[in-house]
């Protein structure tokens, strides 16, 4: 009996990615709805306001040398796996997961762009696909250092609500890497096809070569802090400019546990969700609502030029240096 093909299934996929995105940008213009009807709009607007064309400029410029710096690290860590992306190749697949991340849910949406581009020039695709593993875990690890070492150089002990927000955030880092491992740990191979028990070991083998260069590791995990540390410095600069003075040591404790919070995958690159949780962790040192949430959307704008940016970037780089379209090594 020959089966008639499923002439439904692009309308059902059509329909399913319409609400998916419908849901994303919906989930954002909530958050924000309900934030401005919470606090003064018009005192978050003024806030605003107060940024200088001149230090916007400066303030991209910085979070796009920034990410070039993430490009280099995201090389790192694919090669590591045997990979074979040449700096031409991987900033090309970086900058254009940063311009997905404008159309793809949370923090780490822009990461599925990423590694389609990555598998279809890389010499191992498993080497693509774990790489790209240890390079988000590698930023998340980043932010939970800085935001621990923000809490141990607070003047004083941090109050109750801060600290349930720190502990939550950190026990929900720590249970996700445990259940990770135990999936992969206690998961028998034996109910898994041929093909997948393939790509088990090809993924193996790419572990050890990482697992063999551990100073690399470590590297990538530097990379990592000095990104972090300049977007938390630009993010200073921002919150100066609209008015909120507050300590560095401050905002090193807040605003990796709001970028965190941006990982949830309810929002558009995480808008929204991250200015309500950097106003509830800055308010208890200080700070108002109105002025928190303006530097937050300050940065959003920040993030979302940077997004576009790079979206141009991996255009017009896919035209002149049509090798970073082809797989080899340089």
């Amino acid at each position: 009996m020959i089966r008639e093909p499923d002439t439904d299934s692009p309308k059902r996929h059509w329909l399913r990615t319409t609400l998916q995105v419908i849901l994303q940008y919906g989930g954002s213009a909530l958050v924000l709805y309900l934030l401005f009807r919470l606090l003064p709009g018009r005192e978050v607007w003024q806030a605003l306001g107060k940024l200088p064309a001149t230090l916007w400029l400066a303030v991209l410029a910085g979070y796009l040398a920034s990410h070039c710096i993430g490009a280099a690290k995201y090389r790192l860590v694919l090669n590591l796996g045997d990979a074979g992306m040449n700096a031409k190749q991987a900033a090309r697949c970086y900058f254009a997961g940063l311009f997905g991340s404008l159309f793809l849910p949370s923090l780490i949406g822009g990461d599925v762009l990423r590694v389609a581009m990555a598998l279809r020039i890389a010499r191992s695709k498993a080497g693509v696909l774990l790489g790209s593993l240890v390079d988000r875990i590698s930023d998340f690890t980043a932010l939970a250092l800085l935001a621990a070492i923000g809490a141990l150089i607070m003047p004083g002990a941090l109050d109750a609500r801060s600290r349930k927000i720190f502990e939550l955030a950190c026990g929900a880092a720590i249970l996700g890497v445990v259940i990770l491992i135990g999936v992969l740990a206690l998961l028998p191979a034996r109910h898994f096809s041929y093909r997948m028990r393939r790509w088990f070991v090809r993924l193996r083998r790419a572990l050890r070569s990482m697992m063999q260069q551990p100073r690399a590791m470590f590297r990538a995990l530097g990379m990592s802090v000095a990104v972090q540390l300049i977007f938390i410095a630009l993010n200073v600069a921002l919150a100066e400019a609209c008015g909120l003075h507050l300590a560095f040591r401050v905002l090193l404790f807040a605003w990796p546990l709001a970028k965190l919070s941006a990982a949830i995958p309810i929002t558009q690159a995480g808008i929204g969700v991250r200015e309500a949780a950097l106003a509830a962790l800055l308010v208890p040192f200080g700070a108002t609502a109105v002025l928190a949430v303006a530097s937050g959307l300050a940065w959003d704008a920040i993030s979302m030029s940077g997004a576009i940016a790079g979206g141009i970037f991996a255009l017009v780089a896919g035209k002149i240096w049509p090798e970073a379209a082809r797989a080899g090594v340089e």
